[in-house]
């Protein structure tokens, strides 16, 4: 992962209602949420929750599919690695890889 890319992550959870979303949806796995669903699991308007998930997806972080008449919002668990990689990468080099 690009520093950049990493940045562009770490700043679309860095907002509370964003980062309670993001958990919901690793919770909830492949199946995923509606935007309907979510917004009324977290007592928002759909217009908010409909631009936290688009900065979600912005970022990666989550992924949409179209099921009938709703967009289903799920982790893009590919990503979520790829960042939880990053930030660990290079854990202990400095101590001769001993955590």
């Amino acid at each position: 992962m690009k520093t950049k890319n990493a940045v562009s992550a770490l700043a679309a959870l860095a907002q509370e209602a964003r980062l309670e979303i993001f958990r919901l949806l690793v919770r909830k796995g492949a199946q995923g949420m509606a935007a309907g669903e979510l917004s009324n699991h977290f007592l928002m308007p759909p217009a908010t929750m409909s631009f936290h998930l688009k900065e979600l997806s912005n970022a990666e972080l989550i992924v949409a599919r179209r099921e009938s008449r709703s967009i289903i919002y799920s982790a893009n668990y590919e990503q979520m690695q790829e960042l939880l990689g990053f930030l660990m990468e290079n854990c202990c080099a400095d101590n001769g890889g001993k955590c």
